[in-house]
């Protein structure tokens, strides 16, 4: 959060003030989290839990669940495939058979080739 301290008005750079005051007092007031999470463990502890079985696996320190989102498609942009076709003049030439033909395919296929003919076995 960035704000232009030149463009504020008397008002609102008191009000500013204001809260970034109050800010300060609560953040004052708190505990240090080391000290709140050696709290913490000694409380799970005494009760005969892991950090495991409360919070799940995964760490040594309790944490809040992740929120929950919804679930979004995968993008196979960018990810890698293994080849498919290869050209016969040029081994170094492949082709994963995603996307436009790479030109010395659509050449060769164009010639009257089969495109089985450079399927790599």
């Amino acid at each position: 959060m960035s704000i232009n301290l030149d463009t504020l008005s008397a008002r609102e750079l008191q009000a500013l003030i204001t809260q970034a005051k109050k800010r300060k007092t609560t953040l004052a007031k708190r505990k240090p989290v080391a000290a709140v999470r050696k709290k913490v463990m000694a409380l799970i502890k005494a009760e005969g839990y892991t950090v495991a079985e409360l919070f799940g696996a995964g760490g040594s320190t309790p944490r809040a669940p992740a929120p929950r989102k919804a679930a979004a498609r995968k993008s196979t942009a960018g990810s890698k495939v293994a080849p498919k076709y290869r050209n016969p003049a040029n081994s170094a030439e492949t082709w994963s058979g995603r996307g436009k033909q790479p030109r010395w395919l659509a050449a060769l296929t164009g010639t009257g080739r089969k495109l089985d003919e450079f399927l790599i076995k």
